[in-house]
């Protein structure tokens, strides 16, 4: 209980916010958000956790400090304002009075957005999918055989850029005319932006020890923190769309995932110090399908409207097979072992 402490103590402050803003309704509407936004995110969290356990205790508390004023403030509801700025050509303070005072001409302007968004996040989570299932020195395989020759396809170079950039130009076919460069433009983005923060992240990774190494270990951690908040940003965008469809408050909006966001952050911390990518060994994979099955959807919803509730439930069901397939290979490990004795 001590890891989500922090979270409760955030809801109290949002849900209390909730009331003075708008009274009960807004309270209620704020939990709902809340749930929604941890039960969507489930995969994120796991994902976050296979990074998080690489960083140490001082950029661990930085995800929980700073990263959650970042995801709430920055990805949740400055972005979507800049997004809307540029692509209407208005100013930032002007979008950010429409959305307080009009809000639904804001939703509405953030949905004719909706392809570019769509582009860029989902192409940014197709490639952190990629890399995951074509990393070729990958040594365990969910899917045996199948996965195990999929990875070997990682040994081409470049092999992740190439499927995700042939894959962005089949789906111009599908897009309406006036709408295929922006996707294009972004999603090409969403690539550049996962290359570049992924080389960086390899570059400063730490083989060394003591002081020598202090600076490496600095901007490793630096690239991480930066890798998850753009992952947690590119799992957001959606959500803001999303949460348009129950209320189109954007000050409930944020406060509801606000509330969301901190306890998938306090669950990533929790599944670090707990152990529980090390015990759930398929968990991982898991969570990168359901990650793949995300970015397919972002994908597809730039032509056609499909719900978060089969996003969210693709996810949770991929989510419990990885888990039931790790407790299945857990008992076949103790049982060879006990064999060998």
């Amino acid at each position: 209980m001590q890891h989500f402490r922090l979270s409760f103590l955030v809801t109290a402050l949002c849900l209390t916010a909730a009331f003075l803003w708008s009274g009960m309704v807004g309270v209620f509407i704020a939990i709902i958000l809340g749930i929604l936004e941890v039960s969507l995110s489930f995969d994120n969290a796991v994902v976050n956790a296979s990074v998080l356990k690489r960083m140490n205790e001082r950029w661990q508390r930085y995800f929980l400090t700073w990263g959650i004023l970042i995801a709430v403030f920055g990805m949740r509801l400055v972005f979507p304002v800049l997004i809307v700025s540029v692509a209407t050509s208005l100013d930032f303070i002007g979008v950010a009075e429409i959305a307080l005072k009009d809000p639904a001409t804001y939703a509405q302007h953030l949905n004719n957005v909706h392809v570019q968004i769509s582009a860029f996040g989902g192409t940014f989570l197709l490639m952190v999918f990629f890399s995951f299932i074509l990393d070729d020195a990958k040594e365990l395989h969910w899917l045996g055989r199948i996965e195990e020759r999929v990875a070997a396809l990682g040994k081409l170079k470049a092999i992740e850029i190439i499927l995700a950039l042939g894959l962005l130009l089949v789906i111009q076919k599908w897009l309406p005319p006036e709408t295929r460069l922006e996707a294009l433009v972004a999603g090409i983005s969403g690539l550049i932006l996962f290359v570049i923060v992924d080389s960086l992240a390899a570059l400063f990774e730490d083989d060394g020890q003591g002081e020598l190494a202090s600076g490496v270990v600095k901007k490793a951690g630096l690239m991480s923190f930066i890798y998850l908040e753009v992952l947690d940003a590119s799992f957001s965008f959606d959500g803001v769309i999303g949460a348009f469809a129950i209320t189109q408050d954007v000050v409930i909006i944020m406060l509801g995932l606000a509330i969301g966001a901190m306890f998938v952050r306090s669950l990533t911390v929790y599944l670090v110090n707990k152990g529980t990518l090390d015990d759930y060994v398929f968990l991982e994979h898991g969570a990168h399908y359901a990650i793949g099955v995300l970015a397919g959807i972002m994908l597809v919803s730039m032509r056609y409207h499909i719900s978060e509730v089969i996003t969210g439930l693709v996810g949770a069901i991929l989510i419990a097979l990885s888990v039931y397939s790790s407790i299945r290979y857990n008992k076949a490990e103790q049982q060879g072992s006990k064999r060998k004795g």
